[in-house]
């Protein structure tokens, strides 16, 4: 068997859905989990955790999900076991930056925590005011002095907050937490995520 996690666009209408169930399931697949990311202007964001038999399957699987009217598939990823529940992760991280000590220790589970809850490649915490990177972590993550100036015109308003690939998150102290996923969007669910683990820090 073969574990992917699918994420795809599709008409945000009834029986969309169940179109593409179908199509997963005629090549012997099942849908194992389903995670709305977004919605708006009669779309919807959805990530699918979907199993088949076989690897050599999956070009067989896009295939037909294509032919489904109105799909189209952003990203596929293959997934080692069972997907990990982001409510419980979310919670996990929730409580380990109420256990950590200073605002260094915050920053560091901060970024530790996020890059899993969202599939992020890297994260950094910014202090804005002093102009720094008090945390980081992840790979390919860009020059220190790169991040602080996107995190300043964020700060300031002469950058735009959410590129595609990038999101932020304000820290109640000034800091500003910039997350980075090069190869898929953040989309609105992991940004409403970022933002809210960023107040909790």
């Amino acid at each position: 068997m073969a574990t992917y996690v699918l994420r795809i666009w599709l008409p945000d209408r009834p029986g969309g859905l169940g179109a593409v169930a179908s199509r997963v399931g005629a090549v012997g697949g099942d849908v194992i989990g389903i995670e709305i990311i977004e919605r708006g202007a009669g779309r919807a964001v959805d990530e699918l955790v979907v199993v088949i038999p076989e690897e050599k399957l999956l070009d067989l699987l896009l295939q037909e999900i294509n032919q489904v009217d109105g799909v189209d598939i952003e990203n596929v990823r293959p997934l080692d076991g069972l997907p990990a529940d982001t409510a419980v992760m979310s919670l996990d991280a929730a409580r380990d930056l109420q256990l950590a000590g200073t605002v260094a220790e915050r920053c560091g589970v901060l970024v530790d925590r996020l890059i899993p809850l969202v599939g992020a490649d890297w994260a950094a915490v910014v202090d804005v005011a002093d102009g720094h990177v008090i945390a980081s972590s992840g790979d390919g993550l860009p020059a220190h002095g790169w991040i602080v100036a996107f995190a300043s015109g964020v700060a300031t308003g002469s950058e735009p907050p959410d590129v595609p690939e990038l999101a932020t998150g304000a820290i109640a102290s000034g800091g500003l937490v910039v997350v980075g996923r090069p190869n898929a969007p953040l989309r609105g669910r992991e940004r409403d995520l970022i933002r809210a683990l960023s107040r909790l820090a």
